[in-house]
């Protein structure tokens, strides 16, 4: 009796167990789905456009010639081994072999320099890519799995460069064939390949059953789990948390905060904060336009913003306040900066009354020469920048500033950045190399560039120079930490917040990382429970 009961028991276990094997996906047969946040207006080719949110996705269908692993080293990538000549300005990689793009073309170093060409081509009208090559001169092949990347000057943050997906490794027989067509037609070597792009709707991705080339520091080799991906899009922050909620999506980006601390205590989901190397949340301060053109007036802003109260309020503490050009997770970080510029409304009224700008008529608004001291801001509708402006313009009014607020379009809020049309504007780049700090400060950028500042300074440019030219750890380390004091010296910009993008989850997802930019998550160990 004890022996046919038994026999009973294990007979319905087995039975239970093959039911619940039959039930579950086996690994390689499930779906993602993964919201974005952000439709890139330029389109998603990597070689031309300059958003993060093209990198979300693209990620997964390119490998680079280099990874940043998780503990901030450069590891070999499509590259197997480098070396950088003495003076810094040739790299040259060992590719590695038997590596094909998802539609059989080989890689090899004929390849790679297909791809920097196209990148530094005036045709292709790169945002990103060609400026992430600096001074590039030449590439030549030296052999099949030998290449050499020559610059004019020497180039210390090409390996960050290189391990960007802006300067992916794509197919040269797709990019001859698609020509402008390429964004919807992606051919890399990744774990997963590109299916279909319907711009503001839907990408897709497929899993590529040849993969088996990952580094180690992922979890397993061979093909990607996951079958296939698909990402939608949620521009509207409102729509973000639902969706998850609702099942209509696995994983969403930028959560507004008020709905991360919902999901937070549910073990239904889980929170991922990634913190985003690179510069903060800030507002430039336009150097080359009255009354903003007074460095006095610039500090007087910085005292008077109370940035731990903004971070408090609108990020729910998710989000450091920021002190510096830089973020803290940035190599090369200067945490002297933090001392600088404490909340001290005080402060900013003694600057302001120096520099002549006081309250004659009594109406709250401080005046000189008959002129009221009114400032114009323009924001762009993602990044709560809004709601900081809005913060922002109360805490200038309490010394006696009028904070204009003009909420632009992207492409809206560049324009006016290039003509000059601001006093304050707010943005951010992401970067695992401080070296960024030129795109924003450099003299030669701004005019048609980035720096916001409008900033000439021979000896900033001089720093930002050396940056990049050094290549000793030590020495670009103790540069930089000069670059980021001048420029909070003479109050170039308003440091708001330390960018950490909120990210949240089903619980049912395993294995989700994010790489060394903060942005782009590693798709290629993922799991579904």
């Amino acid at each position: 009796m004890r022996r046919s009961r038994l026999s009973v028991v294990v007979s319905t276990s087995v039975l239970m167990a093959v039911l619940l094997a039959a039930c579950r996906p086996p690994a390689g047969e499930g779906k993602l789905v993964y919201g974005l946040t952000l439709a890139p207006l330029s389109g998603i080719d990597p070689h031309v456009g300059a958003s993060s949110e093209l990198g979300i996705p693209l990620t997964s269908v390119y490998d680079p010639l280099v990874w940043l692993s998780p503990g901030g080293e450069y590891v070999p990538g499509l590259a197997e081994k480098w070396q950088v000549s003495d003076d810094g300005r040739t790299y040259t990689f060992n590719l590695r072999r038997k590596v094909q793009f998802h539609d059989g073309t080989p890689f090899n170093a004929e390849a790679v320099c297909y791809n920097l060409e196209r990148i530094v081509d005036p045709g292709t009208k790169s945002a990103k890519a060609a400026s992430l090559l600096g001074p590039y001169e030449a590439c030549q092949v030296v052999d099949e799995y030998t290449v050499e990347v020559s610059f004019k000057t020497p180039y210390a943050p090409f390996l960050s460069a290189a391990s960007q997906v802006y300067l992916a490794m794509a197919s040269p027989t797709a990019l001859a064939k698609w020509g402008e067509e390429y964004q919807f037609h992606q051919v890399g070597t990744g774990p997963f390949a590109l299916k279909e792009y319907v711009p503001k709707d839907h990408l897709t991705l497929v899993r590529n059953p040849d993969y088996n080339w990952a580094p180690d520091f992922f979890q397993h080799q061979g093909p990607a789990y996951l079958q296939e991906i698909v990402f939608r899009f949620y521009e509207d922050p409102a729509t973000r948390a639902p969706a998850l909620e609702s099942g209509e999506v696995d994983v969403m980006g930028e959560i507004p905060p008020v709905d991360g601390a919902r999901l937070d205590e549910s073990a239904d989901f889980q929170l991922l904060p990634v913190p985003i190397p690179g510069q903060p949340l800030q507002f430039y301060l336009n150097a080359a336009s009255p009354p903003t053109d007074d460095l006095r007036v610039r500090q007087a802003l910085l005292y008077a913003a109370d940035r731990q109260a903004i971070v408090d309020a609108v990020f729910m503490g998710y989000s450091p306040p920021a002190y510096g050009p830089l973020c803290r997770p940035t190599w090369g970080y200067d945490r002297s900066v933090e001392s600088l510029y404490p909340h001290e409304p005080g402060q900013a009224t003694r600057l302001l009354d120096e520099a002549g700008w006081r309250d004659s008529d009594g109406d709250g608004v401080r005046d000189r020469e008959g002129r009221p001291l009114v400032l114009e801001t323009v924001v762009m509708g993602w990044g709560f920048m809004p709601e900081v402006g809005q913060m922002l313009q109360s805490q200038f009014q309490e010394v006696g500033i009028q904070l204009n607020i003009q909420l632009l379009s992207y492409p809206a809020a560049l324009q006016a950045a290039a003509e000059g049309q601001h006093h304050l504007i707010p943005f951010t780049f992401s970067s695992s190399d401080p070296h960024i700090l030129r795109t924003s400060f450099h003299s030669e950028n701004a005019d048609g560039g980035f720096n916001w500042s409008k900033v000439r300074d021979a000896e900033l440019d001089a720093l930002l120079d050396r940056g990049m030219s050094a290549q000793d750890d030590g020495e670009r380390a103790q540069i930089y930490a000069q670059i980021q004091r001048r420029i909070m010296d003479q109050a170039l910009v308003l440091p708001i917040r330390d960018y950490v993008n909120l990210n949240a989850a089903s619980a049912r997802v395993k294995g989700l990382r994010y790489d060394g930019q903060g942005w782009f998550p590693w798709l290629y160990d993922v799991r579904l429970d």
